[in-house]
């Protein structure tokens, strides 16, 4: 039952132009971005696709604020698991960046991370490892090594290690992103939560639960209070924590935080969406495990049974056998 958190890409900002110049692209492209970070998904592509329309229309196809816009709508897209469409605006971003700024710019960096980020989502990590590798080198020599790009490179490529259970790999990139990202953003920003939540999935993949729990714990405690308890980030933290707690049995300690996660993912990515019905499975399993079967009734998923009250009824009250009946007749 194990999770595998998926890292959300920062919204990149747009350089501002004069308001005379392309005051529409602009205003849509800070509502996307207001929305994405805001969990609403269906808001934030609005925005975005009518920007880049915008945006399009005000400076042309090649220009390098059409290249961010539309990497900031793939990133959006890659959320709503709309992975066709945002490859082919992140490759475009990429195409864009490195015809304008040469193969080495920290910008092309950043399209490369986009790019390979979807791959990893994809389950493509063979694809996506080199393309992070890369990001890694060009931020590391552009931006220096403490820069708060180069954690998010660590993170991403230690996501990939992960992925393929090289996990001897993974943790030294993790650990030091986070301290890369504590030391540049603070030790309660949400990029934090990103390294301690995939640090705790680190852990977890390998059985090792009490240090899984504190990175979670702590990636959860960040992210209600930057987040709100309903965000969608927080919900990924939560229904991580609870399915480890599944792991150990701890049927007790896991109800709250998988009710919450999928409170939260019904109400923002609605009941059929698959992270959704992800957490329902994982409520039915608790309350059949812990035989609360009328529990189990409201998060039963298709194709799944559960005993109704009447089947239970005559479980329990079949009349016995009358005494004296010779079983061998």
């Amino acid at each position: 039952m194990k999770t595998t958190r998926l890292l959300a890409l920062a919204l990149a900002s747009i350089a501002t132009l004069a308001s005379a110049q392309a005051p529409e692209w602009k205003t849509l492209s800070d509502q996307a971005i207001a929305a994405y970070r805001k969990g609403d998904l269906d808001a934030a592509e609005a925005a975005g696709t009518r920007a880049l329309e915008a945006a399009n229309a005000a400076m042309g196809s090649e220009h390098l604020n059409v290249a961010t816009t539309q990497a900031n709508l793939a990133t959006i897209l890659e959320s709503k698991k709309k992975y066709a469409e945002a490859q082919a605006l992140q490759a475009r971003a990429l195409a864009i960046r490195e015809k304008q700024l040469g193969p080495d710019h920290a910008l092309v960096a950043s399209s490369l991370n986009n790019l390979a980020s979807l791959y990893r989502d994809q389950g493509k990590t063979a694809e996506a490892e080199p393309l992070f590798a890369r990001a890694l080198a060009i931020r590391q020599k552009a931006l220096g090594p403490d820069h708060a790009d180069v954690a998010t490179s660590l993170n991403n490529l230690a996501a990939v290690y992960r992925q393929e259970k090289k996990y001897a790999q993974a943790e030294p990139l993790y650990v030091r992103a986070l301290a890369i990202r504590e030391k540049t953003l603070g030790a309660e920003h949400p990029d934090v939560a990103i390294t301690l939540n995939n640090l705790g999935a680190l852990h977890d993949a390998q059985d090792h639960y009490e240090q899984a729990e504190g990175f979670y714990k702590r990636a959860l405690a960040i992210r209600e209070k930057a987040l709100g308890t309903e965000h969608l980030e927080t919900a990924a933290t939560l229904q991580s924590l609870g399915d480890l707690y599944m792991e150990q049995r701890k049927f007790d300690k896991a109800e709250i935080p998988l009710r919450r996660a999928y409170t939260a993912r019904a109400k923002r990515l609605g009941e059929k969406d698959p992270d959704t019905i992800a957490s329902q499975r994982d409520l039915w399993t608790l309350y059949m495990s812990t035989d609360r079967y009328a529990l189990a009734e409201e998060f039963q998923p298709e194709g799944e049974v559960t005993p109704n009250e009447a089947q239970r009824r005559r479980l329990v009250s079949q009349p016995l056998s009358p005494k004296g009946t010779d079983p061998t007749r």
